[in-house]
């Protein structure tokens, strides 16, 4: 699915490309989404193809390991993590990566309480360690914080509450849905304090090349502009080859590179709340001495399973199985329809129904004829200075749920449609 990453509206990327929008794109899309669906009573029994919260079994080895560890409730957990579990984690991206040198886990590791914690508060730090000579560069106004667009709405939170303005960097279809590198400019960049990136992309499962990964670090150090990796669908991929990581083309150093994972979608535990995250040891200093007063803790059992979790691969290729087998499913039954393409990775589609009048029209009319829950793709986007949202004529779907149902809801989903 990797295309050309030139994007035809360079223009866009001007230095102040995007108006702030605090309005609707800054709120939840779910909250939206509930609002959107109100008064609307469906014709079948709901089913919620809506959240991206992996349905698969939890490993079985969770209660056993929980059990084992209980007497750490009765103890405040440290702020950067259990030893162990920093170690786990440095461990595992030594592992999946192939990296430039091995994480010092005491240095370069943080536990987080679900990755959406670390990248939210990443924004703050960036602002908070700006050297003197990239303060000199930002100008007068509001420092900026690039994001894709559809994104994360915990990037253009973190920026919010840092004071920051943020741009959403169109992500063109004839682009392969990667930012163009090629408009971010010096004079933009100047102005940039951080840079979210995402691969596999939510939701349109793009990944990167590591060519790609390797100019994007570049253009962004060459401007002390930090870059936050969002990685947690790096483990759900669905071609042959798995995606290349950040960490993996930022040199020795790791200098102005910080990668975020977690295991909600690795090991199919979203509630578990652990997440950790990986880099520039300047910057994981600074961030643990942040978290020992502003962020939440991690519990030390729910910290043993998350080791656990880490040394066993098993689980972890059983449900990426299980998501390649649903979009086998997908391409027999979506072939031809809605602009369906199966993604690099990640477990969305990402649907085109501007036929029907957009996103919102589609998920009324699916959740009052069949009772699908889905979400308007404009629900994760921002508007450019025109106006125009790039995510308003398309319908973001989660295969979350057991083959068997998602081959169920899918057919729901083409009856609602036509």
């Amino acid at each position: 699915m990797v295309r050309s990453s030139r994007v035809s509206e360079p223009a866009l990327l001007s230095p102040s490309p995007v108006v702030p929008d605090p309005g609707p794109a800054a709120r939840s899309p779910f909250v939206r989404l509930t609002e959107l669906l109100a008064g609307v009573t469906p014709a079948k029994p709901a089913l919620s193809l809506a959240v991206g919260e992996p349905r698969h079994a939890m490993p079985g080895f969770v209660g056993e390991v929980l059990a084992g560890h209980l007497d750490g409730f009765g103890r405040y957990p440290a702020g950067k993590g259990l030893p162990e579990f920093r170690a786990a984690a440095a461990g595992w991206l030594g592992r999946r990566y192939d990296l430039p040198r091995p994480l010092d886990a005491e240095s370069e590791v943080l536990v987080l309480n679900g990755s959406r914690e670390g990248l939210f508060f990443s924004a703050l730090m960036a602002r908070r360690l700006a050297s003197p000579s990239k303060r000199a560069g930002l100008g007068d106004g509001a420092p900026l914080v690039l994001l894709p667009n559809p994104f994360y709405a915990a990037y253009g939170a973190g920026a919010e509450a840092a004071g920051c303005e943020s741009v959403a960097l169109p992500l063109p279809e004839a682009g392969g849905w990667l930012p163009d590198l090629d408009a971010l400019t010096p004079a933009l960049l100047q102005r940039t304090l951080a840079l979210y990136f995402a691969s596999p992309a939510n939701p349109q499962g793009t990944i990167a090349p590591r060519a790609y990964l390797e100019r994007l670090v570049a253009l962004c150090r060459a401007h002390e502009v930090m870059v936050f990796a969002d990685e947690c669908y790096s483990e759900i991929w669905l071609g042959a080859a798995p995606p290349t990581g950040i960490l993996e083309v930022a040199g020795p150093d790791y200098v102005g590179v910080v990668a975020f994972n977690s295991l909600s979608k690795r090991s199919s535990l979203p509630g578990l709340r652990v997440g950790f995250c990986a880099g520039e040891a300047a910057f994981m200093s600074a961030f643990a001495e942040f978290r020992n007063v502003a962020a939440p803790q991690v519990p030390e059992p729910l910290q043993h399973v998350a080791i656990a979790a880490l040394a066993d691969e098993a689980h972890v290729v059983a449900s990426r199985d299980l998501y390649r087998a649903k979009f086998d499913i997908a391409d027999r039954m979506l072939a031809g329809r809605y602009g369906y393409e199966r993604p690099d990775g990640g477990f969305f589609l990402w649907l085109d129904v501007r036929h029907l009048g957009g996103g919102e029209a589609a998920a009324r009319l699916l959740w009052e004829r069949e009772g699908l829950r889905t979400v308007p793709g404009g629900y994760l986007c921002r508007s450019d200075a025109q106006g125009r949202n790039p995510g308003e004529n398309y319908l973001r779907i989660a295969l979350v749920q057991d083959p068997a149902t998602t081959e169920a809801a899918l057919a729901r989903l083409l009856a609602g449609l036509g």
